[in-house]
């Protein structure tokens, strides 16, 4: 199951890179309500900003941009408590509803259309494995405080509960609360 979300989840960053950054922006604009003030749409613009300038190849040209994405990512981290890294593969459309403590590794991937709010931690479970993040498919809706740890594959249209620790795989369209989570309806 985890190859075929990993494979599905490739497929939806190609498709977003196939859009140019103000297409994404847009679509993001939209997915936010048409709210530029949202700090979950400023997050993921600045997220957008972060992957575009690295398209820039030579490095003198890319180091005013990178200087601002800099000031940009840390403001939005300080400021609104919203941790998304420019690593971090984000499908489209990807809502960020709420602000405030909100993790998210560089290694992860999230699927399109997928909702994350506040509290969220997607993150490390053993320091041994750094890079070891989790992945989540399309329409992944992330319930407030949930903490997903691990090299962990979320399938699409699953469901974590609130406050839920997920320490292993999510079969798509099931939900998965407690903790540790459970899974208790399956799709």
């Amino acid at each position: 199951m985890g190859v075929q979300i990993n494979s599905v989840l490739q497929t939806n960053i190609s498709e977003a890179s196939d859009l140019g950054l103000w297409q994404q922006i847009k679509e993001d604009w939209i997915a936010h309500g048409k709210d530029w003030t949202k700090p979950g749409f400023r997050a993921v613009a600045i997220h957008r900003f972060g992957v575009w300038r690295m398209t820039i190849k030579p490095k003198l040209l890319r180091a005013p941009f990178s200087v601002l994405y800099g000031m940009l990512y840390r403001k939005v981290r300080n400021q609104y408590g919203i941790e998304l890294p420019y690593t971090v593969e984000l499908g489209r459309r990807v809502v960020i509803e709420h602000q405030g403590d909100i993790v998210i590794h560089g290694c992860c991937a999230i699927g399109d259309d997928s909702i994350i709010r506040q509290g969220v931690t997607l993150g490390l479970r053993y320091l041994e494995h750094p890079l070891d993040a989790p992945k989540l498919g399309k329409r992944v809706n992330v319930g407030a405080g949930a903490k997903i740890f691990g090299n962990v594959s979320i399938g699409d249209n699953a469901n974590i509960g609130a406050n839920a620790v997920i320490l292993c795989d999510v079969p798509p369209g099931a939900t998965a609360v407690g903790i540790p989570a459970r899974i208790i309806v399956r799709g």
